[in-house]
């Protein structure tokens, strides 16, 4: 499977993207802004191809296994060997206070706003596709690409 985050929008703050699987359009994205130097929960994940797996300990496997179940959730969606990032996850979120680094995912946005909306609603969508193919012995591979170049 093949994920493409296209990020369209930066700004001093926050990111928007666009998320394709297998070059479908799936929901938009939010993540913290870009910075030539890494600040700790406060950057977006570089541009690169990185693989996914499955995290089945911490806070938010707890909280999400609680809020959607054992029959829907099976473990985080990780974004894994971001060189110096560590537990970058794929997960419900509204504006970049709730990123702390990681990728957010919304049906709604607007270009330019810190803010997506209906974000539980495209994580429902995306999670059981991407959890089957890792299920199935896929490869999961999500790239980020930068067409809006954002820097101060």
């Amino acid at each position: 499977m093949k994920i493409i985050v296209t990020r369209y929008n930066s700004d001093t703050d926050h990111t928007n993207g666009a998320l394709l699987i297998n070059g479908r359009f799936a929901c938009y994205t939010l993540e913290d802004q870009y910075r030539a130097k890494k600040v700790h929960s406060e950057t977006r994940i570089p541009d690169g191809i990185y693989k996914i797996g499955l995290r089945t300990v911490g806070g938010f496997h707890s909280r999400y296994l609680s809020q959607y179940g054992p029959e829907f959730h099976k473990g985080m969606l990780q974004i894994l060997n971001v060189p110096g990032f560590e537990y970058i996850l794929i997960h419900a979120g509204n504006t970049d206070k709730d990123t702390a680094g990681c990728l957010l995912v919304g049906m709604t946005n607007e270009a330019g706003a810190n803010y997506i909306g209906k974000s539980r609603e495209a994580y429902k969508l995306i999670y059981p596709q991407i959890l089957k193919a890792l299920q199935a012995g896929e490869v999961v591979e999500i790239e980020f690409l930068t067409v809006d170049k954002f820097e101060q």
